[in-house]
């Protein structure tokens, strides 16, 4: 009768691993295998030798947990049975933050579940990055900078890979953002309370408003977003008068410094 003494994935090397990998039973009297007993599933091998049978994890497989393995001869004879650990697969749930720099990148935590046996992160066409969780449930690594980005804001899909496969596509997503640039501002100069109109490019998601003073001061003002390329601003009070400047910050970072004097 035919006897196994071990189970192998060919994926992991190990008896633990998910659908659609390929396994290998390995044992004697083999030869005459017609079906292998996968928990309550029966299963066609896709291989058969005196030592070795091969077959496919079927996709009935259930999601986690231990399952019997054994083999059934033509006979009608069954072998003995060994365990088998079906991995979970990973699902992702969102991040720590929406967005990251371009030319920068960043520090990232990804949320979601089954991560233990995770290998790497994947930030769509951006790239990959290797990762070795030591929760069940998200894992931290730094977002890779994005160099070639054209368009001020690209949106990648965020997945993660371990043994039980790869998290779905679209689920968890992180924007990229190029810097702003001012171009210009009307009128180069102002006092407390006036409106100023900042001209410029990447006004996407602008969330701070700079004026720096004469004496290097800085203040945060109030401004109203009127397009991607232009939002306007109201000179904060407390700043020193003379010459100073104007930035605008949005994810991808700081821009240009633009001339402005406070009178």
């Amino acid at each position: 009768m035919a006897t196994i003494t071990s189970l192998v994935d060919t994926t992991t090397t190990t008896n633990q691993g998910k659908p659609g990998d390929t396994v290998q039973i390995n044992g004697s009297a083999l030869a005459t295998t017609t079906r292998v007993n996968f928990g309550s599933a029966s299963v066609t091998p896709t291989g058969v030798t005196a030592t070795q049978v091969t077959f496919v994890v079927p996709s009935t497989a259930p999601c986690s947990g231990q399952v019997s393995v054994s083999v059934t001869s033509s006979t009608g004879a069954t072998s003995n049975a060994l365990p088998f650990f079906v991995i979970a697969s990973p699902t992702t749930t969102g991040l720590s933050v929406t967005c990251v720099s371009a030319a920068t990148g960043g520090a990232v935590t990804l949320f979601g579940t089954n991560f233990l046996s995770g290998t790497q992160v994947g930030l769509g066409t951006v790239g990959n990055v290797a990762v070795t969780p030591t929760q069940p449930s998200q894992v931290t690594f730094t977002a890779p900078a994005n160099p070639g980005q054209v368009g001020t804001v690209s949106t990648q899909p965020v997945t993660i890979t371990t043994a039980g496969g790869v998290s779905p596509s679209g689920t968890t997503l992180i924007d990229y953002y190029l810097a702003p640039a001012i171009t210009s501002v009307l009128p180069t100069s102002g006092t407390t309370g006036d409106q100023i109109t900042v001209n410029g490019t990447g006004f996407i998601g602008v969330d701070t408003v700079t004026f720096t003073d004469s004496a290097a001061a800085t203040a945060t003002a109030v401004f109203t977003p009127v397009s991607d390329t232009q939002l306007v601003a109201t000179v904060p009070g407390g700043l020193a008068t003379g010459a100073g400047s104007i930035t605008v910050h949005t994810c991808g970072g700081n821009s240009n410094a633009q001339a402005f004097t406070v009178t």
